[in-house]
């Protein structure tokens, strides 16, 4: 039996970070369960995605023209498969929109309990212990399952670089399932936010703004603060809904999970829907006019001054340091 199976997601024809975030969680789980960390490619040409993959013992590749973009159909058929052969004591896969699909459908498939939401998951005594945020983060609930099972995991909620390197790289060519003949499902197209899109998960340095900044016509106050602490600038769903700022730029459950350094979080209340995407960051600044603003329980400093007197100044003071 396979110690830990990590299902390779990917962004842009290169694996993502959530896969490396499960391939270096796999290593401290097999540390405990025994056995190997597995990564299971699954892609028209998985060559580029393997090479990347430095931190899995075994590298499970399965190649086909069906896999050339992703349908919930084709790769839960290609998970199902590697689940039955490979037999993991445990399946890693990350709580994206295709994890949404395949964590419950494979588990259902392959008769496996499923554990979502993971923001925490060790061994214990043989069982393994997961921590689950419910509730938009409200309720944090923790659960022991016996191997074998299916968990889906936070992004954000633990280091990349542990899974980068670090693994024996084996490789196995795993045969398409037939299933892959026979689909009922195909992709008829896709959308982007364009040549300008950002990613604000790799960010260091995040400001993000809230109702507290008031309409669209302030926001360039906390742009200027953002260019001059060289930082991205973020927003909660609010501000997003009301067509302030692009999707692309949304922190929070329904939004982007960031891990950056440093985190400004500026005229936002601290929903737990907000703060389920942003606390895991470094380091937390808080402006708040409201003292018992929820965003103050997870800030490391805060303030309650008027985001309009103080951004300015900051501003011009990071400006005058060069």
């Amino acid at each position: 039996m396979a110690g830990v199976l990590v299902y390779i997601e990917t962004d842009k024809d290169r694996v993502a970070p959530i896969s490396f975030e499960l391939l270096g969680l796999a290593r401290q789980l097999t540390e405990q369960l025994g056995g190997s960390v597995e990564a299971l490619v699954a892609a028209a040409d998985p060559e580029p995605l393997v090479a990347e993959l430095a931190g899995a013992d075994v590298v499970v590749s399965v190649q086909s023209p069906a896999l050339a973009a992703y349908t919930p159909e084709a790769h839960q058929a290609v998970l199902v498969e590697a689940i039955r052969s490979r037999e993991p004591q445990a399946v890693l896969v990350g709580y994206t929109s295709a994890g949404l699909d395949l964590a419950a459908g494979s588990a259902t498939a392959t008769d496996r309990p499923v554990v979502g939401y993971c923001v925490g998951l060790a061994v214990d005594q043989g069982e393994l212990v997961a921590d689950s945020q419910l509730y938009g983060g409200k309720l944090v609930a923790t659960t022991r399952t016996r191997p074998p099972a299916v968990f889906s995991v936070v992004s954000g909620s633990f280091p990349e670089a542990a899974g980068r390197s670090g693994g024996r790289g084996e490789r196995v060519v795993m045969d398409p399932p037939d299933a892959l003949n026979h689909l009922r499902t195909r992709l008829v197209g896709t959308s982007s936010g364009g040549d300008g899109a950002i990613d604000i998960t790799k960010a260091e340095r995040i400001v993000s703004v809230g109702r507290g900044i008031g309409g669209p016509d302030n926001i360039e106050v906390a742009e200027e603060f953002a260019a001059a602490l060289g930082a991205e600038l973020g927003a909660s769903r609010p501000v997003v809904d009301s067509g302030w700022l692009p999707k692309e730029r949304q922190v929070g459950k329904s939004g982007m999970t960031v891990k950056p350094k440093l985190y400004v979080a500026v005229g936002i209340s601290g929903a737990p829907e907000h703060l389920e995407g942003m606390q895991g960051a470094g380091l937390i600044i808080a402006i708040n006019t409201d003292p018992n603003a929820p965003i103050f329980q997870v800030a490391g400093y805060g303030t309650t001054c008027d985001l309009f007197d103080l951004l300015p100044a900051l501003s011009e003071q990071l400006k005058a340091a060069g």
